[in-house]
């Protein structure tokens, strides 16, 4: 019996055996940081530009001699029998992926030499073309193609950025200005502007005059979104609100008039007083109005309504105060004093006619007047003019017929 067998020293075959396998699992380790390094260089040759040439195409990751045939250049050792299957896998990978990047080359290829010459398409698309030749043709292509794009971006910016500059006289009036100076009469002043090098709203002119060439223009503007009627003028005659009112540069030869509200006192240039037009909507209390007020506050219950007496405050609510519609209106020039115009009546029949407010008879008794309500003829200018699209003389023909 040997004096080193299993059933009279036991523990020393299984030490040998640990020792055994330790010694193959550093060679199986040091198999896969060689083969992990180089793979990684085969990556890095793939996607730089400068390794595509034939040693690329022709990389020594597979080289295929016939069918079922493969031949690798990557260390197989016999003492790492587990990473074969890897290998393999790795080998199909990069050869799948050589034949990937190798089509995207040649569609490059195909779709940059339809502009060349025919004699260039014929070379490219030849078989016999080797990889380095192609990478040089694609590479000239490339050029050729990113300088004519270049060139032709150069002109199209050449073509916008050449002025296109256009008029605009803008009211100006100041109530500091020196009794004998230009300034202290109500005057249109003249402005040119480069319609390449502005905004496209008649509020970005204006903003760049201010800017850039009269600091002194006085006017109103606040969110540039036509949601606080701010910036409500006159522009060619027509009321709207300078955020909303695109400037047109197919009329770059014409002329702007921008002037204030119309009929309405003016503090400085563009401004205008909006006093009495406040005073006007503070007059029909535009806030819910309840019975059991102090009943609703104790309990702390809310004001519920159904989907349709919701749904006849749309085309109400949308109401941004910007006076356009009043100062449109003939008869709310010579009666403002007395008439309440379009938008404070649009804004009356919002809360009479809203389910949850307990003073309706209240309301139509207030708003039942003579000049109050009708003064308004129908002219229609209103709904015309308002840049949020409501119809306030409906709004004002639906109170006439509940008064009655």
């Amino acid at each position: 019996m040997s004096f080193v067998s299993g059933r009279r020293f036991p523990s020393l075959i299984k030490s040998k055996r640990k020792q055994q396998r330790g010694g193959e699992n550093e060679k199986e380790q040091l198999c896969r940081k060689r083969d992990k390094k180089q793979v990684k260089q085969q990556e890095n040759s793939l996607f730089s530009l400068g390794s595509f040439s034939s040693s690329f195409l022709l990389s020594p990751v597979t080289n295929l001699k016939g069918k079922g045939k493969r031949e690798t250049s990557l260390h197989t050792h016999k003492s790492c029998p587990s990473l074969i299957y890897q290998k393999r896998t790795k080998h199909i990978y990069m050869a799948s992926k050589k034949r990937a990047i190798e089509r995207a080359f040649r569609a490059i290829i195909s779709r940059s030499s339809s502009n060349s010459s025919s004699s260039t398409t014929s070379s490219l698309r030849s078989s016999s073309a080797s990889p380095s030749s192609l990478f040089t043709i694609t590479r000239r292509n490339v050029s050729s193609t990113s300088s004519s794009t270049s060139s032709t971006t150069a002109t199209a910016s050449e073509s916008s950025s050449s002025p296109l500059v256009k008029n605009f006289d803008v009211y100006r009036w100041s109530p500091e200005a020196p009794k004998d100076s230009k300034d202290s009469k109500p005057h249109y002043q003249s402005y040119s502007v480069d319609l390449n090098d502005c905004g496209p709203m008649m509020l970005d002119v204006l903003l760049k005059i201010k800017d850039e060439q009269d600091h002194s223009l006085s006017f109103r503007r606040s969110c540039r979104e036509g949601i606080c009627g701010s910036c409500a003028m006159n522009i060619n005659g027509v009321n709207t609100l300078a955020c909303l009112s695109k400037v047109e540069k197919s009329t770059a030869a014409e002329t702007t008039k921008v002037a204030p509200l119309p009929h309405m006192f003016v503090v400085r240039d563009l401004v205008v007083d909006m006093s009495n037009f406040y005073a006007q909507y503070k007059s029909i209390k535009p806030w819910l109005i309840r019975d059991d007020e102090e009943e609703t506050k104790a309990s702390g219950r809310e004001n519920l309504q159904s989907k349709e007496d919701r749904e006849k405050l749309d085309g109400l609510y949308e109401c941004i105060l910007c006076a356009c519609c009043s100062t449109s209106c003939p008869s709310y020039w010579w009666n403002s004093d007395k008439y309440l115009g379009p938008a404070v009546l649009l804004q009356a029949y919002r809360w009479i006619i809203d389910s949850r407010d307990g003073k309706k008879k209240d309301r139509l008794i207030q708003v039942n007047d003579a000049f109050k309500l009708y003064r308004c003829h129908t002219i229609m200018n209103c709904t015309k003019v308002c840049p949020k699209g409501l119809n306030p003389a409906k709004a004002i023909a639906k109170i006439k017929t509940m008064v009655k």
